[in-house]
């Protein structure tokens, strides 16, 4: 009896081994599948980083481009602006009576304007 119980124990023993020397390979293994994560999220954030930072740059061209293009629209309505009241100032002086109609008009309509709005509120 003493044989096969032993024989047992021997067997457990070698079990219990191969056992210890799974373990330790598999927590070596889950220590490389940590750092290899690790590293590739560093670089996914360096990615992130990189992409946040040239799109944060195209806003800033595209936010310049738009100023300019604005000053660009404000100095032709300027004037389109100076045109119209220099050519309503000359209508005046040649036309006295016709330019107080065109005023009287204008008051008129802003006036009827004024009444409808104010009675939607």
């Amino acid at each position: 009896m003493n044989t096969a119980t032993d024989t047992v124990k021997s067997s457990l023993r070698e079990a219990g081994t191969h056992l210890k020397t799974a373990a330790g390979l598999a927590g070596g293994v889950l220590k490389s599948a940590a750092s290899v994560a690790g590293d590739e999220l560093k670089n996914g954030r360096a990615q992130v980083k990189a992409s946040l930072a040239d799109s944060a740059a195209s806003g800033k061209s595209a936010f310049a481009s738009t100023a300019a293009a604005t000053k660009e629209q404000l100095g032709t309505l300027r004037g389109k602006a100076h045109e119209a009241y220099a050519g309503a100032k000359e209508l005046a002086q040649q036309r006295p009576l016709l330019a107080i109609g065109a005023a009287f008009a204008a008051g008129y309509v802003v006036a009827r304007l004024a009444r409808v709005v104010d009675r939607r509120a």
